[in-house]
């Protein structure tokens, strides 16, 4: 209690600068009911439709008006209000995503195209911030960032937490600092420290969240988080061998991207979906606690099991790596060659006409053609004077 400001109640969330700038422009677009996720873990409610249709008292469609909750008897639309994922907020009112009388599908097509917008909002931030930096830090700049970067690693970790505090994102910061690698303004031995600091100034928000609530079980899952990011510091940083093993598999996509651009859609594929997936199957055939279904997964074990042993035989022993290395490059080649050919195939084009004015060759087919067949009529021209020439001189 004594960490409590007095302006703050019992209960009531800490919010950084960041969010309260940018929740109230997000709360305009869309609203997330937190509400949904809590019933359901609680067993409140079965599923998501219960939440729907939705309905706003007289089809007004405001705060007041559609977050009304029912009690028993009421009825939604007339008495009370109801919600389902997206709902209004009580200082911006409903988003411009929500819809009365919506239903879930409604619902769902309105996350994903938020979705879409995010990430491809994102990927234009992303890239206008490469853009920009790599203009901006050119010459003095990137040697002066080089060195002041280039500092001890465990300072170097308190400054990626304490960045991560004052901005309450690992993401901006990961973000941010990861073109700076890029173009060669930190270097790739500091950008660890800086990203595992950033990892531990990320639970800071937590733990002033579930201090602020003064709540003894968000305040063990805040310490379960910052431990959890020491612990993986603890493992990772400290031996120079440990410290290898990212870097060196850092250095690696590097260059493989360096090669291929498929090769980071791949890799976020096969690490964030295809082996989660691989997981949660075999988790769950061995959760139904049937013999057939255990038997079925002590196969499909077994069978990724040699599957990994595989191909680690075939990558180390059978050339495996050089074999990829040698299919992107090949893939790269053909893919510079089709990006080259017309311009290609114009300067040949070029270099004929050239060739063709200085020796005197004619450029259409059909003229070609023509010359060709010149000489053969001529020679059938000649030889019935020959044959005569020849028959005079015998008679003679």
């Amino acid at each position: 209690k004594a960490m409590l400001p007095s302006s703050v109640a019992d209960g009531e969330s800490w919010s950084g600068p960041i969010k309260q700038i940018v929740s109230p422009l997000a709360g305009r677009v869309l609203k997330a009911n937190k509400n949904v996720i809590k019933d359901i873990a609680t067993k409140k409610v079965e599923s998501c439709d219960d939440y729907y249709p939705v309905a706003c008292i007289d089809g007004i469609e405001d705060y007041k008006h559609c977050t009304t909750k029912c009690e028993d008897g009421d009825i939604p639309g007339e008495t009370c209000g109801r919600v389902g994922t997206i709902t209004c907020d009580k200082k911006t009112g409903c988003p411009a995503f929500f819809q009365n009388g919506a239903t879930k599908k409604d619902d769902d097509i309105s996350g994903g195209v938020c979705l879409v917008l995010s990430l491809a909002l994102l990927i234009v931030c992303l890239i206008g911030l490469v853009n920009v930096l790599q203009r901006g830090l050119m010459g003095m700049s990137t040697r002066i960032i080089y060195k002041a970067t280039n500092v001890n690693g465990l300072i170097a970790i308190l400054i990626g937490a304490a960045i991560t505090v004052l901005v309450q994102s690992s993401s901006i910061t990961t973000s941010v600092l990861t073109p700076l690698v890029g173009v060669g303004c930190i270097q790739l031995e500091q950008m660890l420290p800086l990203t595992l600091g950033a990892n531990i100034g990320t639970t800071v928000t937590g733990l002033l969240a579930a201090m602020v609530s003064d709540n003894v079980e968000a305040l063990q899952v805040a310490l379960c988080h910052f431990f959890f990011n020491i612990s993986g510091i603890i493992i990772w940083y400290p031996l120079p061998f440990m410290r290898k093993v990212p870097l060196n598999g850092a250095r690696a996509l590097g260059r493989a991207t360096r090669r291929s651009k498929l090769v980071p859609p791949i890799y976020i594929i096969i690490v964030f979906f295809v082996i989660p997936l691989v997981l949660l199957g075999i988790s769950a055939l061995f959760e139904q606690k049937t013999v057939g279904f255990t038997v079925l997964g002590s196969f499909v074990v077994i069978g990724v099991v040699l599957g990994i042993a595989r191909f680690v035989w075939w990558w180390k022993k059978q050339d495996g790596h050089q074999t990829c290395l040698d299919c992107l490059d090949k893939r790269t080649a053909m893919n510079e060659c089709k990006a080259t050919l017309p311009e290609d195939m114009k300067f040949l084009k070029q270099k004929v006409a050239r060739l063709s004015e200085h020796t005197g060759l004619p450029e259409d087919e059909e003229e070609a053609e023509e010359l060709l067949e010149k000489p053969n009529n001529a020679s059938e021209d000649t030889e019935p004077a020959a044959v005569a020439v020849e028959e005079e001189d015998e008679e003679a």
